[in-house]
């Protein structure tokens, strides 16, 4: 059975009318995700909101309209795009007003060339894009906690607790992407095939 992405009202409700093209990791990262956020979970208020399934997000669009034509794109764009390797880095931080605990990716060639031919496929829409970066200011990541509605001190010591290099890298090659969507507070999806 398929694992949401998210399952908190609050964060359904939040997401409303959102699409995001995202990799979802089933392999040595996905473990070692697991591992990390249930670590962090234990350390926290119960109301500190997380994914509820780790996964990088490649884009996120607003167009509640317009589903069809984020469709069409990114499907021509999966059907081009080679396997995608992933690994994590670092535990690390968004700092605030963020305030969220993400496993830091490296920079490898496969998901630095997905998200470069995903910007030449978007280039000539008009489609909605949220929080969009350039290539050189992304950071691919995976969130683990949004913790936003810490106080300055909670958040210091989780961050202080959390962040650290790897020595040795979980790795893994991610053959589907998955266009995440969400309407009347509900999470529904598509599995699209890479090459």
């Amino acid at each position: 059975m398929r694992r949401p992405f998210m399952n908190d009202p609050r964060q359904l409700t939040s997401l409303d009318g959102q699409q995001y093209l995202v990799l979802r990791p089933t392999g040595a990262v996905a473990d070692d995700y697991r591992a990390v956020q249930d670590a962090v979970l234990q350390t926290l208020p119960a109301d500190v909101t997380h994914p509820h399934t780790g996964h990088v997000t490649l884009r996120g669009f607003y167009e509640p309209e317009r589903l069809n034509d984020v469709r069409a794109i990114v499907r021509e764009w999966g059907a081009a795009q080679h396997p995608i390797e992933i690994t994590t880095e670092a535990i690390d931080t968004f700092p605030a007003p963020w305030q969220i605990v993400i496993a830091r990716l490296a920079r490898t060639a496969s998901v630095v060339d997905a998200y470069a031919t995903l910007t030449d496929a978007l280039a000539g829409t008009d489609l909605r894009r949220l929080d969009e970066r350039s290539l050189d200011d992304w950071t691919f990541h995976m969130s683990v906690i949004y913790g936003k509605t810490l106080d300055v001190d909670e958040w210091s010591a989780i961050a202080a607790s959390v962040t650290r290099e790897y020595a040795e890298r979980p790795t893994e090659v991610v053959t589907v992407a998955e266009l995440v969507w969400y309407s009347g507070c509900v999470e529904h999806h598509e599995v699209i095939s890479l090459g």
